[in-house]
């Protein structure tokens, strides 16, 4: 996958390629907003959804054209749990850190998906795969510890459990 380039292009000078694709299809979801008021969700989560994430050429490029402090995208991007400005896996594990996951070994599990596969919170494998999140909890407390792989949930999940729950991603 090509990486976007660091700056936002001006208007008129979007190029050819993946990432000039990637801004052209961007300015269609801002010109389709009509400039009209409330749009900037909306347009973050087509943006977003373009794209995986939000990276900063990205969200100057918004600020720009819907003229919105690039400060008050961050805020935004930054408060609402869905956003991210880093890049996520094909298949998003999320391991439950709360008190009766980490009491059960939540913190087991976290240490042995760095070790198996170098894999840290907030962190993706090379190959794109799998990126990792903590999360406080996942509403499956009598049955932790749990991890989630997208939509699926492991329940009572042990260390040496994982190789085998991760194996269908692959």
């Amino acid at each position: 996958m090509e990486r976007i380039e660091t700056e936002a292009p001006a208007r008129e000078e979007i190029g050819a390629g993946y990432a000039g694709r990637i801004f052209r299809q961007i300015q269609r979801v801002i010109d389709d907003t009509g400039g009209q008021a409330g749009t900037l969700i909306r347009v973050l989560q087509q943006a977003q959804g373009l794209i995986g994430y939000l990276p900063p050429p990205v969200l100057k490029t918004i600020s720009r054209d819907l003229k919105i402090p690039l400060s008050e995208l961050y805020g935004i991007v930054s408060f609402y749990h869905f956003f991210t400005m880093v890049p996520k896996g094909r298949h998003v594990i999320q391991i439950c850190l709360g008190t009766s996951c980490y009491v059960k070994g939540g913190q087991r599990l976290l240490d042995t998906l760095k070790k198996d596969s170098g894999l840290e919170p907030e962190g993706i494998t090379p190959d794109g795969k799998f990126s990792l999140e903590t999360v406080r909890c996942l509403g499956c407390c009598g049955l932790s510890p749990v991890m989630a792989i997208g939509d699926d949930v492991h329940r009572k999940v042990k260390p040496g459990e994982i190789k085998d729950i991760l194996s269908p991603y692959e």
